[in-house]
């Protein structure tokens, strides 16, 4: 009874699982016949449709390759994952310790667009007078091409320097970025070309390595590029300047009409600045969208929780993903960091001064001991220098120092051989001496255990010999015995 019972339930759970395949396949074909239905063959579609699809292609093609490009803090040992973008370059910054939390490419050259107004915008603060009146000229309204970012000013409009910052970095516009170059330089006596030139100098000055800039609006020249890590430097400069902040938190801005100018309001175009927006991310304090064709979407943000400053700057972003990637970027900084202070762990005695507050931006699997550093002598010959540590080549702290006579004396010629020092009895050497200790007992078992092998081995291998010597010895016996 009980074996039909088996056979029986058997059956059952074979038919049932018959069935759920019948299913399954059904829904599959059923799909299958609606992506048939949906997507013509190639013979039926028109030279429009042929041309959409491979541009569909392409575009998914390219999501996917960027998508899938390394992130160089992701192979470093001990360093959280970081999330992947779909853009070429990406990077997150701490902005008061100049550590980088996330790099993919950050050195790659790129076409920054329209983000290359933050950099006209530090200059103008730096140098400008937010009451001095700008006035359009027919150069600032030439470099706007066909769907170039504009309000529509014109010829011999004047407006007021701040006006100008309001409309280039709220509203984009290509015109506005021009006059503030032509304003600053005029105010100093000098050109437009004069401006320029600040640029590249003021990113180099920042740490800027690989950037060259060529005009103040981003407009699209193969010769005007920057990188993710250039472009980071240049928005933790804009941290020292809150009209920056004040700009970038408007939502809505009125130049009113006047003598020369007539009425223009405009928006901010940054949606994770706009509450309401579905983009919108509390954290997110200033910052400035670009495009062309050329760039795609690029994308800088600077951002402030309770705890930390950050700078998120995304390059050659493809459409749908500045505002997830950014966000997810700057979740990954805000939670997976912490400072440590560098009074509190640099052990080398050769600083009689550090800056206030310094720190390095770790995460918790990466000590203090594991950094390695770099100290940079001002020109000006004091005893003031520049640290900047590193972990794997990776900056993760700079801060102000004053070199102590410890320094100099640390620095040996390399030819002197080194005087081997003994070191002092305490935990610290306790330890090392157990670890040592340890290795060489596990050598000794290593060995031990590789002696007890090779000699089961070898008696194996006699056995062996013993019985096929045997064997041979029966079969001429047997061979002699039959002859």
């Amino acid at each position: 009874m009980r074996k039909w019972a088996r056979i029986t339930a058997v059956i059952l759970a074979a038919a049932l699982l018959s069935i759920a395949a019948d299913g399954h396949t059904g829904m599959i074909t059923e799909a299958s016949e609606k992506k048939e239905e949906q997507e013509k063959p190639e013979s039926e579609m028109t030279e429009e449709e042929k041309a959409e699809k491979a541009a569909k292609e392409a575009r998914e093609k390219a999501l996917k390759e960027a998508y899938e490009l390394p992130v160089q803090t992701n192979k470093l040992k001990g360093w959280p994952e970081g999330p992947g973008t779909y853009g070429d370059a990406g990077i997150v910054m701490d902005a008061d310790s100049g550590a980088i939390l996330y790099a993919k490419n950050i050195d790659k050259h790129e076409y920054p667009a329209s983000i290359t107004k933050v950099l006209t915008a530090l200059l103008a603060f730096q140098y400008g007078d937010m009451a001095s009146q700008v006035a359009i000229s027919p150069e600032a309204l030439a470099c706007l091409g066909s769907g170039y970012a504009s309000i529509g000013l014109k010829d011999g409009n004047v407006i007021s320097l701040e006006q100008a910052m309001y409309a280039m970095l709220l509203a984009s516009a290509n015109e506005a970025a021009y006059a503030v170059g032509e304003t600053i330089a005029a105010g100093q006596g000098q050109s437009y070309d004069w401006f320029i030139g600040q640029m590249n100098e003021k990113c180099a000055q920042l740490g800027g390595k690989n950037s060259n800039f060529v005009n103040t609006n981003g407009v699209f020249d193969e010769k005007h590029y920057t990188c993710a890590r250039d472009m980071a430097l240049i928005g933790k400069a804009l941290f020292d300047y809150p009209m920056f902040f004040q700009i970038c938190q408007t939502q809505q801005y009125t130049i009113p009409a006047g003598n020369t100018v007539e009425e223009h309001v405009f928006q901010q175009k940054h949606h994770m600045l706009i509450q309401g927006n579905q983009d919108y991310y509390e954290y997110a304090a200033a910052g400035k969208t670009g495009y062309t064709t050329e760039a795609e979407n690029t994308l800088i943000t600077l951002a402030e929780n309770a705890d930390r400053r950050l700078v998120c700057v995304v390059l050659h972003t493809y459409g749908g993903h500045p505002y997830s990637d950014t966000k997810a970027l700057l979740e990954y900084g805000f939670n997976n960091f912490e400072e440590v202070p560098i009074m509190e762990h640099d052990e080398s005695g050769e600083y009689s001064w550090v800056e206030d507050g310094a720190y390095v931006m770790l995460p918790k699997k990466v000590s203090f001991e594991k950094l390695d550093r770099e100290v940079a002598l001002h020109e000006d010959g004091t005893d003031n220098a520049t640290v900047t540590y590193y972990y794997k080549d990776m900056p993760v702290g700079t801060c102000e120092v004053t070199v102590s006579q410890n320094f100099y004396n640390g620095k040996k010629d390399e030819n002197e051989p080194e005087e081997i020092k003994e070191e002092k009895p305490g935990p610290k050497k306790e330890a090392r001496e157990e670890k040592k200790e340890e290795k060489r007992d596990d050598k000794e078992r290593y060995k031990a255990a590789a002696a007890i092998g090779a000699a089961a081995i070898l008696a194996v291998c006699t056995g062996i010999s013993a019985i096929v010597t045997r064997i041979t010895r029966k079969r001429e016996k047997k061979r002699r015995h039959t002859a």
